[in-house]
């Protein structure tokens, strides 16, 4: 995944190559929630993560362990 986080998926709900990436929900209290984002905002199931939309969290298991890794090695440090 690059910087930005955006990678390349081809949707079969619009049936075309769309961007997507893993986001974080703002939470006060505690860690925030992982969800998907797409970059089409006119699709029906944009934001909604649930079927048909393909789009799930097990596509970024990898990432999110990196990030919990980070977060367990930044609390260690403090």
């Amino acid at each position: 995944m690059g910087k930005s986080g955006w990678r390349d998926f081809q949707c079969p709900v619009v049936s075309e190559t769309v961007r997507i990436r893993l986001t974080r929900r703002p939470s006060f209290d505690r860690p925030p929630p992982y969800s998907t984002q797409c970059d089409q905002v006119d699709c029906q199931y944009v934001e909604k993560n649930e079927p048909p939309c393909p789009l799930n969290l097990g596509m970024f298991a990898d990432a999110i362990r990196e990030i919990e890794a980070r977060r367990r090695e930044a609390a260690a440090s403090d």
